[in-house]
């Protein structure tokens, strides 16, 4: 594994540990050239569902999307990157548990919306507020209730 910050060959694995969920091994690096220290994800690479988008086309499932997203309502919150990255793999374990070849968009929407719930409310009121499409003030604050229920 290079090392992403000076590209040296040869890096040592410091730390292994399993996901919760037992589907990933997180792994603690540093690098032998540069000394620093990163977090690689090793996951089987199984085929997630294509998603449907609302005007019918058809694409690949993205996790690099699904994650910037998801980044941007957690902007500027007190939520870590290890806590995001388990929200994904609990939907990404969602999606391969349907078993189905396609996805319509609105249920990965569905699936991020009720992740957010549980990480931050204020994250989960701005993914809404976009995701939704949302017209006036009525709609937030409806948003901001439904953020206060169970999930």
């Amino acid at each position: 594994m290079r090392c992403p910050f000076c590209s040296h060959g040869e890096t040592q694995v410091v730390e292994t540990r399993d996901s919760e969920e037992g589907d990933s091994i997180r792994r603690r690096r540093r690098c032998s050239g540069c000394d620093k220290r990163f977090t690689t994800y090793e996951r089987a690479e199984i085929e997630l569902p294509a998603i449907v988008k609302r005007d019918g086309r058809r694409t690949d499932y993205e996790r690099a999307k699904l994650k910037g997203s998801m980044a941007v309502a957690l902007r500027k919150r007190p939520v870590s990157a290890e806590a995001l990255e388990t929200a994904i793999e609990h939907i990404e374990a969602k999606l391969r548990q349907s078993g189905d070849k396609e996805v319509v968009s609105t249920q990965l929407g569905e699936l991020v919306m009720k992740e957010l719930r549980k990480l931050d409310k204020v994250a989960y009121v701005r993914f809404a507020s976009v995701y939704r499409s949302f017209d006036d003030v009525s709609e937030f604050v409806a948003a901001i209730k439904e953020s206060g229920k169970r999930g």
